[in-house]
């Protein structure tokens, strides 16, 4: 009851809904969430059958609030990759971050969810950004290396026509047809395929000062 009347009270102030790390599904026209990129069944077929994307056995956990898709991305890397924090909670524990409830306000910025990411985890953890769109093509190639993990942080508007700033892991990068795997941690989305030409440009935007771009972890 009390995390429901403080949430209720944040949003009552608009501090939750300036979040920039997620964006509430329900400001997405659902036509859009169909239309904007790929769900054959057969090529989802093929893309959970990559060897990242494989690792995650067809189960994401799904962000807990609107602003913890970053957190939430993280988990579900860490888990593909047998590490011992699998979950939210576990994954802020220690960091000083998302204290109130598990909101993340105003949302993390990439450089952020990458030290969030050192805290629980001796892999080396690299923000990759400024990539040029051969850049992009280049660390895609690399993206069904089961040893990596990238998680990309984007604007869905680019993608969507509205929206914010997300964060999702990618589960790997269907060559032939140019599409990249994103396994979204927003339930209301889901895993989607899109042109890489298309998440490249949602990708090349400014989060503030700086542009969002890939969590790589190693």
């Amino acid at each position: 009851m009390r995390r429901k009347l403080l949430v209720s009270v944040l949003v009552a102030l608009g501090v939750l809904t300036a979040t920039a790390s997620s964006v509430s599904p329900s400001k997405v026209p659902p036509q859009a969430i169909q239309s904007a990129v790929v769900r054959s069944k057969p090529l989802l077929d093929r893309a959970w059958q990559m060897p990242v994307a494989i690792t995650f056995k067809r189960d994401i956990s799904w962000q807990s609030n609107r602003s913890s898709c970053g957190p939430a991305s993280i988990a579900n890397a860490f888990r593909s990759l047998g590490e011992e924090a699998i979950t939210e909670p576990e994954v802020l524990a220690g960091t000083g971050r998302c204290w109130l409830l598990g909101f993340c306000i105003p949302g993390l910025t990439l450089d952020e969810l990458a030290d969030v990411a050192r805290v629980h985890s001796t892999r080396r953890v690299t923000v990759l950004r400024d990539l040029t769109e051969d850049d992009f093509r280049t660390l895609l190639r690399e993206a069904n290396d089961p040893a990596r993990r990238y998680i990309v942080n984007f604007s869905r508007d680019r993608i969507f026509g509205a929206g914010g700033g997300h964060h999702s892991p990618i589960g790997g990068y269907l060559e032939d047809e140019d599409l990249v795997f994103v396994l979204d941690v927003n339930r209301n989305f889901q895993p989607w395929l899109v042109e890489r030409s298309r998440l490249y440009e949602a990708m090349n935007t400014f989060d503030g000062s700086k542009k969002r771009g890939l969590l790589l972890i190693e």
